[in-house]
């Protein structure tokens, strides 16, 4: 049996979207059970009338507008500082949190650790593209400043979680700059590209933005600045397409019938953008999976995150990210 700790109170939604996601993942996966996080009057009545569920009482929640390091700081008893304690303390071998993604960064460091040799966690998540094909890129945002030295790093942990959450055996690496030619990019990128050509990570070249849906790379490093443009770019475009299409469709008859004959790929094209098939991000490089959902979540999506932090486990993901840079330092 796997213990997720849940964070109830992360998000825009409502405690009970979550607690309704959790509910979802215990029915889905019966050799899962969930610490769930949060006030004593959204946590207990859910967990004593749901199997596999155990409550961890907690008196403060972080809203998503304080300031991460400074709340995390002072709101010792808050759900996401105690939940990332108490995989510290092995009630938990997982934490799943729609809430603030900096002030889960800052708990997590330092309330699960990072692995040894690991200088800085980064935010990872798998971009869906043509056919069955996916990319891990990272870092979306966890590190705006990042030295060479860390984007081998975030080569190797990209790399270990391909392996994990997409079964790539080799994945291809790629660094995220304006032009595939190895000359391209300002001195930052070129540094980056030395580093990552010399080191053992699988780096193959530079990637284009276009290959962050359309490209054969299997992982794709940035900073963690540029990675969360793109992200927030792509996010974008996707909601100013179906934004489109349904003013459209509201303005012709014949556009309402050929959007309702193609209403099930649609969903399916929304559905694959919002990244909560794969739980949302991973902080990859900790002792212990941390996922970050989105905070407009879904029941569907709290599910997902509860699941893709037990299949983490399952997958051995921190063992292979230690043994990655174990190997590589010698």
């Amino acid at each position: 049996m796997i213990t997720v700790c849940v964070d109830a109170m992360g998000g825009d939604e409502s405690p009970e979207v979550v607690c309704a996601g959790i509910a979802q993942a215990l029915k889905q996966d019966p050799e899962l059970s969930v610490l769930v996080a949060g006030t004593d009057e959204v946590v207990t009545p859910f967990c004593d009338k749901t199997d596999r569920a155990v409550a961890l009482v907690c008196s403060e929640v972080i809203g998503m507008g304080e300031h991460p390091a400074d709340a995390v700081r002072k709101k010792k008893d808050s759900s996401i500082v105690r939940g990332c304690a108490a995989v510290r303390a092995g009630d938990a071998q997982a934490f799943f949190s729609a809430g603030s993604t900096g002030a889960v960064f800052a708990a997590a460091t330092m309330g699960v650790g990072r692995i040894r040799g690991i200088k800085r966690p980064a935010l990872a998540t798998p971009l869906p593209g043509l056919g069955d094909h996916h990319t891990v890129v990272l870092d979306l945002g966890a590190n705006a400043d990042v030295r060479p030295e860390m984007i081998v790093q975030f080569a190797q942990m990209g790399s270990a979680y391909a392996r994990v959450a997409l079964g790539v055996s080799n994945p291809r690496v790629g660094l995220l700059c304006n032009g595939e030619e190895e000359t391209k990019g300002s001195e930052m990128a070129l540094a980056y590209h030395k580093a990552l050509a010399e080191a053992d990570c699988g780096f193959v070249g530079n990637a284009e933005g276009t290959d962050l849906l359309l490209g054969d790379f299997d992982v794709i490093v940035t900073d963690g600045f540029t990675g969360n443009v793109a992200l927030k770019t792509l996010e974008g475009t996707a909601k100013f397409i179906m934004g489109t299409l349904k003013v459209a469709v509201s303005q012709s008859k014949r556009y309402k019938l050929g959007a309702g004959m193609l209403k099930p790929a649609l969903k399916e094209m929304k559905d694959m953008l919002s990244g909560d098939e794969y739980g949302g991000a991973v902080l990859v490089g900790l002792k212990a999976p941390v996922f970050v959902g989105h905070g407009a979540t879904s029941v569907a999506a709290v599910a997902a995150g509860t699941k893709a932090c037990a299949d983490a486990v399952r997958g051995g993901l921190v063992d292979k990210i230690a043994n990655t840079l174990a190997q590589d330092a010698q």
